[in-house]
């Protein structure tokens, strides 16, 4: 038996898909706030990696100076609204709180911050302004959260900023890959519009960059090019019957939920292969897509898997089970996909090995691979002078986020090979630095 309908209207998605941490109201805004006990070391600052002065904007919330919030909030984090509902706070600053210390339950500092940034956007507040044109042009590949960050800062410093997006929407994976109950995409879009209209950075849509004539044009037109390309479509696994219908990559189920919600239909029964962030996302949305069961299949025990804890308690409460020390030998059917063929593992010896003769077969209708994104490595090898690592990451001076080609400037999954949000707005910002540092060098 599912634990959720299968949502048909607008409002049955919104029901099922209930927001993770929805909008506090002033009251509670208010009690929240008066929690804080105003560290002296404010672990909770060390442990965002934007550096925001939590203590400070959430005695501005206390205060009611909500607009002073959301400026301490915006002027270390450009994408604070979003980050304060789909950080993983219960591993950065909230998790850092030194109530957990006390068995009390930490301060929610991510809904005080999507309280505070929540309320300047919708009020339209102004908090930033571009600065006075300095004569220099800078293109960004990729609209994501890290080419965003950049953006917004370049923008205060003079200048000009096009940004190539080969979709419709900004944001990247913050639209396009994030489960629904964490953000909304009005939401997402809401922010980015705010900041646009506020700094008069440049989107153009629908605009692929992919050629080595497109990528000379930019190098002949711009001061400066930023590439904020995160990753590709789901690896491959290699395995049998991967080519069926019916087998999916997670990022992609993600994303056609994203912007089709109810549209879509998931059918009864559902494998997820993965243990990673974006596998529980996947198997919690298929559960709360109506699918009357759905797995989560791991190679290795629960304890594990890359996944937060957190994440994983959220998919099965959800209605998803764990399959745990298996892994997949073959995507089983003829015309479509209707099963998986898995085997036991166990470790031993500190390695992981197959149970010989303990294979056996999952039916279902939907296998979801939540096995990690590929690289962008044809794309990034038609940039000359232009290193990658082992790992196909782009390298960069970690202080500047320059590339080995000069006039390249990185960051967001493509270069740290795929972590939050608000890593790629850190390195986004950082990079606007290291591109004005070299511009007037």
């Amino acid at each position: 038996m599912a634990e959720y309908k299968r949502p048909t209207t607008a409002e049955e998605f919104e029901e099922n898909f209930a927001q993770k941490k929805p909008l506090m109201n002033q009251t509670q805004a208010y009690y929240e706030s008066s929690r804080c006990l105003f560290c002296y070391d404010a672990p909770c600052i060390q442990a965002c990696p934007t550096g925001i002065d939590i203590p400070l904007f959430i005695k501005q919330i206390n205060t009611g100076n909500t607009t002073g919030a959301a400026a301490t909030i915006f002027d270390a984090n450009w994408l604070g609204n979003a980050c304060g509902k789909i950080c993983p706070t219960e591993t950065l600053c909230e998790g850092a709180c030194v109530y957990n210390h006390q068995e009390v339950p930490p301060i929610q500092i991510g809904r005080l911050q999507n309280y505070a940034t929540d309320a300047a956007i919708k009020a339209e507040t102004k908090l930033f302004e571009a600065g006075a044109d300095n004569g220099k042009k800078v293109a960004m590949i990729g609209s994501g959260p890290a080419s965003l960050a950049c953006a917004c800062e370049l923008r205060t410093m003079g200048y000009q900023v096009d940004i190539f997006e080969a979709k419709d929407k900004p944001s990247g994976l913050t639209v396009y890959g994030i489960a629904p109950y964490k953000i909304t995409n009005e939401e997402v879009l809401d922010e980015v519009a705010y900041l646009q209209n506020q700094l008069g950075f440049n989107i153009h849509y629908k605009q692929k960059i992919e050629s080595a004539e497109q990528i000379k044009k930019l190098e002949s037109d711009y001061d400066a090019i930023f590439l904020g390309v995160g990753l590709g479509a789901t690896r491959e696994l290699g395995l049998p019957g991967e080519d069926l219908p019916g087998v999916e990559g997670a990022v992609e189920f993600i994303e056609e939920l994203r912007m089709k919600h109810h549209e879509i239909t998931v059918p009864n029964m559902v494998v997820v292969i993965g243990g990673g962030n974006t596998a529980m996302d996947a198997a919690s949305e298929a559960a709360r897509m109506g699918a009357e069961v759905t797995f989560l299949a791991y190679r290795r025990a629960k304890e594990d898997m890359g996944a937060y804890d957190f994440e994983y308690k959220l998919a099965v409460s959800s209605g998803a089970k764990g399959l745990f020390n298996v892994t997949p030998l073959e995507i089983v059917g003829d015309a479509k996909a209707t099963g998986v063929k898995f085997i036991c593992t166990e470790e031993k010896d500190g390695k992981l090995q197959n149970v010989e003769g303990s294979e056996f077969v999952v039916d279902c209708d939907l296998v979801i691979k939540g096995t990690g994104q590929a690289k962008q490595k044809d794309f990034l090898s038609k940039i000359e002078g232009l290193e990658l690592d082992d790992r196909s990451k782009i390298k960069v001076n970690l202080e500047t986020y320059q590339c080995s080609n000069p006039m390249y400037f990185a960051g967001g999954d493509a270069v740290n090979g795929g972590a939050e949000v608000v890593n790629a707005a850190f390195e986004g910002k950082r990079a606007a630095l290291g591109i004005h540092q070299w511009i007037n060098q």
